[in-house]
């Protein structure tokens, strides 16, 4: 956490603590970073609906569009 003082209309002088940035999601094969799920802390991320979390797709918020279909394919195959 980053500490930063502010000066309050009162005059006194307080020490605002900031929350450091949040990584994006990645994809669980490739690492690529996933389009479609805002980077944001947990508890911010609970209060959204399910449809602004992740995109509406088979493994969308695990894999990457790329990854998603060489998967679907891989099952398709048997």
């Amino acid at each position: 956490m980053k500490e930063v003082v502010k000066k309050t209309p009162g005059g006194r002088l307080v020490i605002h603590r900031r929350k450091g940035k949040v990584g994006f999601a990645r994809c669980a094969n490739c690492k690529k970073p996933l389009l479609g799920v805002p980077a944001l802390r947990p508890s911010k991320l609970s209060k959204l609906s399910k449809t602004k979390k992740r995109p509406n797709r088979p493994y969308g918020g695990y894999l990457c569009s790329n990854c998603m279909r060489i998967e679907i394919k891989r099952k398709v195959r048997g």
